[in-house]
């Protein structure tokens, strides 16, 4: 094993990631096994870099990059083309000329004149396009700073380690003012998961069991005559009944049928964001065509008068086939990833502990061929399957009630849930920047999230109107109305514009955005929606999951389930992305959080 050069807590310099330009940085860590530093810069921006990337503070010779020797012009030895020997005007005259010994004693104290280097001062700017050159997308590690860089190199120190050549090749792109394209970002590997989330170990080995408990006490709980939470515990129904391999096959065919839409060489195909060693990985968009293919085949069932009813009559056979297969799945997934390179292991599941692994996910993108196990699983089988729940419910509540047509409250939390679905898969592309695509690996949490939480418990208010119906008047409906299009166009509002402004923040239709440029070279919006509060689409969802609730009534608390999960879930997941952003923008993000004081609901949180 080679020794290791710098001992933590030391000052040295750290070369930025696809430049020439050191600063000084302070190793935090050394890792033994991938031989990699981490070290922090003054702007508390953290990086991995390789030992030969770094160098002690003696061998540099430091200078202030706004002297006139840096000018092109004085190093560049020409003379004019009449032959003449012109004279620059900061040349002395010859009998004013300087000995020798006093050009070497001037050359000596400039060599030992000592001028801390910095990085970019942040800044608030409007978003002139001319400060931002690069990939709107999120990245680990952006250079389109350099830009900012070339028009402050007055007020800012620079340092070379070998000054003669690098000096030169610098002055020479200072000189033809050339703009930087974004380099690409340095592979690293996944370090180990030092904070661990959900209660670490204990509270994973928990979750396990407590998630299908979840799932199966509600399900009891809305069949009973007295849904009421105090009626604990509901009658357990005999071993038996809870298992039926016919109900098994026909989720099985549900979720190959979904895989097979999948498949199918419809949509666009896009990239999204690099991946530790700088691969993209490519996602066919197509959920859209996927649920208007299944509408379709819904139709044909419904043709063959095939009973729909059956769904609502074997529901807790099908949760727990569903929670049988997303365990199977969870245990393949752990194994796959015990022989995958490190680089394609996750940040949040690689522990080493077995239970917290196998509950996170080890891997972040598992893979078979060109079919991403994580991103179908995400929005295809579950997602969908929520809709065909909620219209299964319908045309039950219509049978046992013998009603021509469904109920208004029915009516509302189908349309208002379909309204949510048809949204995400038309802005698929979206969730390829969420945490669960770019951080969280798939192992248990998120296979039993989207295969069985998901479709079982989101349906429950759906679930609910069948055993227990509720008459909602048309005043208290349009009200009902009222809030969830409110919340729907916050959260729309704010999702389009984040992803504007990732896309193309060049976008004249976004210039009037003020934003605050960071080390990574991403800029953090600080008006608009996202001026408002740090998460103005976690608002938005609040609102809505409130308003499907709504039309349940107010007689028990089990419809509103939802709801106070989900305010629970987004405070869980907005203190997750406080502490990643704290991490990857370091005072950037704390002169956002400044700005924009209130996390989720204004004035209050």
């Amino acid at each position: 094993m080679p020794a290791r050069k710098f001992a933590n807590e030391e000052n040295v310099m750290g070369r930025w990631p696809g430049s020439v330009l050191f600063y000084e940085v302070q190793v935090a860590n050394y890792d033994d096994r991938t031989h990699l530093y981490t070290v922090k810069y003054k702007d508390g921006t953290e990086l991995q870099l390789k030992e030969n990337d770094m160098r002690s503070l003696s061998s540099f010779r430091f200078r202030k990059s706004s002297s006139s020797s840096g000018s092109p012009s004085r190093r560049s030895g020409s003379r004019s083309r009449s032959g003449s020997r012109s004279r620059s005007p900061g040349r002395p005259a010859k009998h004013k000329r300087r000995s020798s010994s006093q050009s070497r004693e001037s050359r000596n104290a400039k060599k030992n004149t000592t001028v801390e280097p910095d990085l970019i001062p942040l800044k608030l700017y409007e978003n002139n396009t001319n400060r931002y050159n690069g990939e709107p997308d999120i990245t680990e590690v952006n250079y389109s700073s350099l830009k900012i860089l070339q028009h402050e190199r007055i007020d800012s120190e620079i340092v070379h380690l070998h000054p003669r050549k690098e000096e030169k090749k610098m002055e020479k792109m200072y000189a033809e003012e050339r703009i930087f394209e974004t380099p690409k970002t340095a592979g690293r590997l996944c370090m180990k998961t030092k904070e661990l989330e959900f209660g670490g170990r204990t509270g994973a080995f928990f979750m396990i069991f407590l998630m299908p408990t979840a799932v199966f006490y509600l399900l009891l709980m809305c069949k009973q005559k007295d849904p009421s939470v105090l009626n604990f515990p509901p009658p357990i129904p005999a071993f038996d009944s809870l298992w039926e391999t016919r109900v098994f096959g026909v989720f099985l065919l549900w979720f190959f049928l979904q895989a097979l839409f999948y498949l199918l060489p419809i949509g666009k195909v896009v990239e999204g964001t690099p991946l530790l060693n700088g691969i993209k990985l490519a996602y066919r968009i197509n959920g859209f065509y996927a649920l208007l293919l299944t509408t379709v085949a819904l139709g044909i069932c419904l043709c063959f008068e095939m009973e729909l009813y059956y769904l609502y009559s074997h529901f807790l056979q099908f949760a727990i086939s569903a929670t049988v297969f997303s365990v199977i799945l969870s245990i393949y997934l752990y194994v796959r990833s015990l022989k995958s390179s490190e680089e394609e292991l996750s940040p949040g599941g690689n522990s080493g502990n077995i239970i917290y692994d196998f509950f996170m996910g080890r891997e972040l993108n598992p893979r078979i061929g060109n079919f991403d196990l994580k991103y179908f699983c995400e929005l295809r089988p579950g997602l969908i399957g929520w809709v065909v729940i909620n219209f299964s419910m319908l045309l039950t509540e219509m049978k046992v009630h013998h009603q021509s047509m469904p109920s208004l409250s029915m009516m509302l939390v189908n349309s208002f849930q379909l309204l949510y679905v048809v949204d995400a898969l038309w802005n698929e592309e979206a969730i390829l920047t969420t945490m669960d695509i770019t951080h969280d690996g798939f192992g248990f949490m998120l296979a039993f999230g989207d295969l069985v939480w998901v479709p079982f418990l989101y349906s429950l208010q759906a679930f609910y109107l069948v055993n227990h119906p509720y008459e909602v008047s048309w005043p208290t409906a349009s009200a009902i109305l009222t809030l969830n299009l409110l919340g729907y166009y916050i959260f729309r509002g704010a999702n389009s514009q984040k992803n504007a402004f990732r896309r193309n923040p060049k976008n004249p239709k976004l210039a009037h955005l003020k934003v605050i440029p960071t080390a990574t070279g991403k800029n953090l919006l600080v008006s608009g929606w996202w001026g408002l509060v740090r998460h103005p689409n976690y608002l938005g969802d609040i609102l809505m999951a409130l308003a499907w609730s709504l039309p349940c009534g107010f007689n028990h608390i089990l419809p509103y389930f939802y709801v106070i999960y989900f305010i629970g879930l987004l405070i869980h997941r907005e203190a997750r992305d406080e502490r990643q952003c704290k991490k990857k923008y370091g005072l950037a993000w704390e002169k956002y959080c400044q700005r924009v004081p209130y996390r989720i609901f204004p004035y209050v949180y």
